[in-house]
């Protein structure tokens, strides 16, 4: 199965393909368990395999795991936190990797969450959009790399809230938006424009049937709201916290595989280039692989 051809660069950004895997759990995984499920990932046919940066393995030591397990998927650095590495040492980092795997590599950047920049990290926390204007000003003028000729660094930003979402029409390729409704993706596109990048991750859930999903589908949606509360409300979820069957069931797609594909048409239809399934199971520490296969068949040609 093919999702997009090869990795590369299309109409001048990088190709996903239409359907990715965001795993989130890669970190409760030894090294040996990263590869075989970044393995099962290409294989089954998906275009891109996104990861976040939060407190376990280093975003880019962890892309050379991957892009060394891999031959032709791109691997998306979908969190990398910014105040976990200086500009200097991200961008060196993005062209050794460029010229090592070329058009392979995807940089997404964050400005983390306060609790990791202060307390584990030591670093000052600021507004995301001020932060993360001036550390791309500052990756734009790094002096250190490897040898000249490699391809342009291609990088998205993870951005909730329109303002970050307007710095990464201007400073980036684009977005990847991370656990929002349909509703947001047609947002997140009127703000970015018609030409950037919209990669959206959706949280899934898995099961028998809807009714059978509802009750951890809830629970996703309740890990996931307090950084989306304001958004959610303003999208008309007026009492986010109440999280109500609506609430959930548009922040989670959940239930059988052809439910969460009907959640990633809907999403392309809204405007998304390229939508990563972010496949939670009572299992973190052994990979979904039946349940990507099971996906693979509803979404890949």
């Amino acid at each position: 199965m093919s999702a997009g051809g090869p990795a590369g660069t299309s109409a001048g950004r990088p190709d996903l393909g239409r359907i990715g895997i965001w795993a989130g759990d890669l970190d409760n995984l030894p090294a040996a368990g990263v590869r075989t499920a970044a393995a099962a990932i290409e294989d089954l046919g998906y275009g891109t395999l996104w990861y976040p940066e939060t407190t376990g393995r280093e975003a880019v030591a962890q892309a050379a795991i991957l892009l060394s397990a891999t031959g032709r998927v791109t691997v998306a650095a979908g969190m990398a936190d910014i105040h976990a590495r200086d500009a200097v040492t991200t961008a060196a980092a993005q062209r050794t990797l460029e010229e090592a795997f070329p058009g392979r590599f995807l940089l997404g950047l964050w400005e983390g969450h306060p609790s990791l920049s202060r307390d584990v990290r030591g670093h000052p926390f600021g507004p995301a959009p001020a932060a993360m204007r001036s550390y791309l000003d500052a990756l734009d003028a790094a002096p250190f790399g490897p040898p000249t000729g490699t391809a342009a660094p291609h990088r998205v930003l993870a951005a909730l809230e329109p303002a970050v979402l307007a710095l990464a029409a201007e400073r980036a390729w684009g977005a990847n938006v991370l656990g929002m409704p349909v509703e947001y993706t047609r947002t997140a596109r009127a703000v970015l424009g018609p030409d950037a990048l919209l990669a959206v991750t959706q949280l899934c859930v898995l099961g028998a049937g809807r009714s059978r999903t509802a009750e951890a589908a809830r629970t996703v949606a309740a890990a996931a709201l307090p950084n989306r509360r304001t958004l959610l409300a303003d999208l008309g979820h007026r009492d986010p916290d109440a999280l109500g069957d609506r609430l959930v069931d548009a922040v989670v797609a959940h239930g059988r595989a052809g439910d969460v594909a009907g959640r990633v048409r809907d999403h392309l239809e809204a405007g998304a280039d390229h939508v990563s399934l972010h496949l939670i199971t009572a299992a973190p520490r052994t990979p979904p692989l039946a349940q990507w296969e099971e996906l693979a068949t509803h979404l890949l040609p």
